[in-house]
C-alpha cells in the first residue's frame, strides 16, 4: 500500500489502487508553500477504524510537513487530544462503538478542545447526515471518495483558522495581564463582562499615603537611568509588602505611594494591616540606606474613614480613590515628620489598644476645627504571626 501511495504522489494525478484517493501536487501548490500563502503546518490526527484510510490521508500530508497522530478509533482519539490537543482532526464518521457524531460533541463541549477545527470524513451524502455533523459541531466535511489536494487545502484552512485563534489567545491573555497590571483584579474582571461605570461607596476603609524624603535631592545627582531604577526597586519591595497584609496599591505619584484597605474585599482589620505596613515600609527605607549608604527617610500619613472608588479614564484606565478621607490621608503626610507615622483621629480609634500612640501638639496641619492627630509607635499587643 505504501509503494502504490508513492506511486501515485510522483503523477500530477491518479488513482489509488482502491480507487478511493486522488492525489494530486503541482508545483504551484508547493510554490504557493515557499510564498508563505500557505500556513505553516501542524499536528494533524487522523481518526479512522481502518489502516487503510489512515495511511491514505497520513503519507501526502506528512509529505507536506505536518505532523500526524492516528487514532483507531472515538475513545482512542479523545485520549490522545486530552493529552496533546492537535491543531486539525480529521474525523471518520463510521466507526464502531463511538462514532464520529458523539466524538465531535464531547470535543465541542470541553472548553479546552472546543476551538479544534474538525473535518468530518464521510461516504454519506444525505443532507440529514450533513446537518447532523454540523449540529455536533464538524467545521468542514471531506467526502469519499477523498481527493488529496482537497484534503490538503481544507486542512490548510482548518490550520490556519486554528493558528489565528492561538495568536488570538495569546494577545488575549497578554492584554488580561496588562489589565491586572494596571487595575486590580475584582475590577479587571467586573469590566471584563462589560462593566463601564465602575463607582463603589466604602463606609470604612483606611488610607495610607508615604512619601520619600530627600529622594529628589538623591535623583538631581544620581541621573535619570539610576533613579527610575532606585524608584523601581523601593516601590516593589512596597508592593510585595502591601500584599502580604492583603492591602490593595492604588497608584504611585512621583516619589510618593498610596495603598488603601477596606476596599474591594472584606478586611475587618483594615487599620490594622495599614500600621503594620507603615511600620515595614520604614524597616524597608532603613535597610534600603544600608545596602546603598544613602539617606532617605520616609513620611507616612494614614487616615481612616468612608471613601469613593471607581474607574475613571477611557484609553488609560485608573483605579482611584475619592473623599475627604484620602485628603487628610494626603496632608498627614506631607505635613509630617520624617520618619515617622502621622494617623488620624479616626485611625488612633482603632489602634490605641494595641500601638503606641502619642498626640501631636503644636500641630498646625490644618485648621482648627480639625481633629487632633497622633503619632504612631510601637505594638503593644502582641500579633502571632500567621
Amino acid at each position: 500500500m505504501h509503494n502504490e501511495i508513492e506511486t501515485v504522489k510522483s503523477a500530477a494525478t491518479g488513482m489509488t489502487s482502491s480507487g478511493g484517493v486522488a492525489l494530486v501536487a503541482d508545483d504551484e501548490e508547493q510554490n504557493s508553500v515557499a510564498r508563505g500563502r500557505l500556513p505553516v503546518p501542524g499536528l494533524v490526527l487522523v481518526v479512522d477504524d481502518e489502516e487503510q484510510n489512515r495511511t491514505l490521508l497520513h503519507d501526502p500530508l506528512e509529505a507536506r510537513g505536518y505532523e500526524i497522530e492516528e487514532a483507531e478509533n472515538g475513545a482512542q482519539a479523545l485520549q490522545k487530544i486530552a493529552a496533546r490537543p492537535p491543531d486539525v482532526i480529521l474525523l471518520d464518521l463510521m466507526m464502531p462503538g463511538m462514532d464520529g457524531f458523539e466524538v465531535c460533541r464531547r470535543l465541542r463541549r470541553d472548553t479546552k478542545t472546543a476551538h479544534i477545527p474538525i473535518l468530518m470524513v464521510t461516504a454519506l451524502t444525505e443532507r440529514k447526515e450533513r446537518l447532523m455533523g454540523i449540529e455536533a459541531g464538524a467545521n468542514d466535511f471531506l467526502s469519499k471518495p477523498i481527493d488529496i489536494q482537497d484534503v490538503i487545502l481544507r486542512v490548510g484552512n482548518a490550520a490556519y483558522a486554528k493558528h489565528l485563534h492561538d495568536q488570538l489567545e495569546i494577545e488575549r491573555e497578554k492584554c488580561q495581564e496588562l489589565l491586572l497590571n494596571i487595575l486590580p483584579q475584582p475590577i479587571a474582571e467586573r469590566m471584563k463582562k462589560g462593566e463601564t461605570n465602575i463607582a463603589d461607596s466604602y463606609p470604612d476603609a483606611t488610607v495610607l499615603v508615604a512619601d520619600l524624603v530627600g529622594f529628589a535631592t538623591l535623583s538631581g545627582v544620581i541621573g535619570p537611568e539610576q533613579t527610575v531604577q532606585l524608584l523601581n526597586e523601593i516601590f516593589s519591595a512596597f508592593d510585595l509588602l502591601t500584599e502580604k497584609h492583603g492591602l490593595e496599591k492604588i497608584k504611585t505619584m512621583g516619589d510618593a505611594y498610596m495603598v488603601a484597605g477596606g476596599i474591594l474585599l472584606p478586611q475587618p482589620d483594615h487599620a490594622e494591616a495599614s500600621a503594620e505596613l507603615a511600620i515595614q515600609l520604614r524597616g524597608e527605607i532603613e535597610q534600603f540606606n544600608q545596602q546603598y549608604n544613602t539617606s532617605i527617610r520616609i513620611r507616612i500619613g494614614i487616615c481612616t474613614g468612608p471613601v469613593v472608588a471607581g474607574v475613571i479614564g477611557r484609553g488609560r484606565f485608573a483605579y482611584d480613590l475619592w473623599g475627604e478621607t484620602v485628603n487628610l490621608a494626603c496632608r498627614l503626610d506631607t505635613t509630617g515628620e520624617a520618619g515617622r507615622i502621622q494617623i488620624a483621629e479616626s485611625t488612633c480609634e482603632q489602634l490605641k489598644d494595641k500601638y503606641q500612640v502619642e498626640k501631636r501638639h503644636g500641630n498646625d496641619a490644618g485648621r482648627a476645627e480639625e481633629p487632633p492627630t497622633y503619632w504612631l509607635g510601637k505594638r503593644t499587643e502582641f500579633k502571632a504571626e500567621g
